[in-house]
């Protein structure tokens, strides 16, 4: 931005609109430059996946000043829409975070004094119930307060339509068309509950009951749940109360892991929140040895996304992503054939950065694939797309960042669901005489081997904005031709006419695919200040395809 950012800080000090506590915090970095520069410089934007970012005092951080600037452009899109959008209202609902509940309560506040109405929770709620709520209650949309796996100093803010599914690019332009026409985010005007009224609803257990009975009825087969045992840790987020819930409602033994049980602003008692990072299961398979449990599973802060690591010996195996979306692929796709219940017209979504092993168990199976970018948003669209048009039963969407959706009752990723697919999953193979990774073993023994590695480099501040893009643009004008003896066949550019005539939203993502079938994919986060790098190697075994890895780490 090319004004005097020092200026604004200035502003923001001196402004009687600013409360004392953020005004100590201005206080604090007063001679620090960089500080200042950090946080006031530049305005923290509302991206595609909408806000993410540290908490602090400043346009260029989380706060409830920025927090009211966004749902205050939001207030005007809906209200574009009429009076009925404003009585329809919009569902908004948090996880565990630092000020989650104060800013759950902000973007009421404000919608309130914009005459739109609201329902909030009495408490944290999962991602996926809020996407289900949305939908239950007819409403016009939904807020998510949440930053998902990210450190405790982080938070965010994320919206829904009317379908439940976060907002596809050509809409959230739209709102942030309007989020730009606020000059003053001190000015925004917020109602306490209180002054809201009736504008503001405070939901009862309705909504949990029915999500749960929605959950619940994904279950494919009858099994011995009780013959299972599984650890199961919340990280001290929002998967606590669903996920037991549904579990032990459906007979499963439930070893909680208690110390990452409670809400927890802090994360206190992880080493990670993450369920992709090794450190978030250490607790949990502590428990899973001492009580000889059959399976950790692990949910992030706002539930929607599962980690999971399977007995194997005297040991746990953790699943990626991509590993565990093939094992639950593999077990819903043959049961439902052995059932007569897959339709010869049945569609999985799942993402340009996914592993091609699960488009190869839908091809044993006859189920039709299609890709999207990445963002469940994008599976969410087409989910509906094809509810509108063709009515193709959907039977599964994923990506493979641990999210994965299997009964359309939701727009997004759903941990509580996936929670109980692979309990159901492991039961019903346990009594088989196997183990998920015993499943996984033959499906590449049939397929063939699938090696798929995510990498990234952190780029912070504001410079490490222009550092990443100039990072990205190097493989664009200058791409690699070859690893090792492996030439690569075709670059896909989601920024050209090509893949966009092929009905891909242009997206700064390139993918590089090899003769042998693998490929390499270079995507900047739209939520993290990261450049990731994913990795999808095709080979006859573990061996060669670490080899192959390595050429390919080597020019990418």
């Amino acid at each position: 931005m090319d004004f005097d950012y020092v200026n604004v800080y200035n502003l923001w000090l001196n402004s009687s609109l600013v409360d004392e506590e953020t005004k100590n915090e201005l206080i604090a970095i007063e001679d620090d430059a960089n500080e200042i520069r950090e946080r006031f410089a530049k305005e923290i934007g509302f991206g595609t996946a909408g806000l993410r970012g540290v908490l602090g005092a400043g346009i260029n951080r989380i706060n409830k000043y920025v927090i009211r600037k966004v749902t205050k452009g939001y207030a005007q899109y809906v209200k574009s829409f009429g009076e009925s959008a404003c009585r329809r209202g919009v569902v908004i609902a948090h996880d565990n975070r630092r000020k989650s509940r104060e800013f759950c309560l902000e973007t009421a506040g404000v919608l309130a004094a914009n005459g739109i109405k609201s329902y909030i929770f009495d408490s944290l709620r999962p991602t996926p119930e809020l996407s289900f709520a949305v939908r239950e209650l007819g409403a016009f949309g939904g807020v998510m307060i949440t930053a998902s796996h990210n450190p405790p100093e982080y938070n965010g803010y994320k919206l829904y339509d009317e379908r439940g599914c976060q907002l596809v690019p050509e809409v959230n332009e739209k709102v942030i068309a309007e989020i730009a026409k606020i000059e003053d985010m001190l000015k925004v005007e917020s109602l306490s509950l209180d002054e809201a009224g009736d504008l503001i609803e405070i939901l009862d257990k309705e909504i949990d009951e029915k999500y749960y009975r929605a959950v619940m009825a994904i279950s494919v087969n009858k099994v011995d749940a009780s013959a299972l045992s599984v650890v199961y840790s919340p990280q001290h987020g929002a998967g606590n109360i669903p996920v037991r819930e549904v579990l032990v409602r459906m007979g499963y033994s439930v070893i909680p892991v208690k110390e990452q049980c409670e809400p927890d602003t802090e994360f206190s008692n992880t080493d990670n929140p993450n369920p992709e990072v090794e450190a978030a299961y250490t607790l949990a398979i502590e428990y899973a040895k001492k009580h000889d449990a059959d399976l950790v599973i692990t949910t992030d802060p706002d539930c929607d996304r599962l980690g999971v690591a399977v007995k194997c010996g005297t040991e746990y195996k953790r699943l990626t992503g991509n590993q565990s979306a093939a094992v639950l692929l593999e077990y819903i796709l043959s049961e439902k054939k052995k059932k007569g219940q897959l339709s010869a017209d049945s569609i999985m979504f799942n993402t340009v950065v996914t592993s091609d092993i699960g488009d190869k168990i839908c091809e044993h199976y006859g189920v039709k694939v299609e890709k999207t970018l990445t963002g469940f948003k994008f599976i969410g669209d087409k989910i509906y797309k094809h509810e509108m048009t063709d009515k193709k039963p959907f039977v599964f969407g994923y990506e493979e960042s641990y999210g994965c959706l299997i009964s359309d009752v939701v727009r997004d990723k759903d941990a509580v669901q996936a929670s109980l697919m692979l309990c159901e999953a492991a039961a019903y193979y346990k009594s088989e005489g196997q183990t998920l990774t015993d499943v996984l073993d033959m499906l590449y023994a049939r397929h063939g081997y699938y090696l798929d590695v995510q990498s990234s480099l952190v780029f912070k501040g504001i410079d490490g904005a222009q550092k990443m893009a100039e990072l990205v643009n190097k493989y664009r004008t200058a791409p690699p031709t070859a690893a090792d003896d492996v030439k690569v066949s075709k670059i896909e550019d989601y920024t050209s006419e090509e893949m966009m005539k092929l009905g891909f939203p242009s997206s700064n993502v390139l993918r590089f695919i090899f003769e042998d079938g693998s490929w390499v994919a270079i995507r900047p986060s739209g939520t993290e200040p990261k450049c990731k790098f994913y990795y999808c190697v095709r080979a006859t075994d573990r061996a060669e395809a670490e080899k192959k890895l390595e050429n390919m780490k080597a020019v990418f």
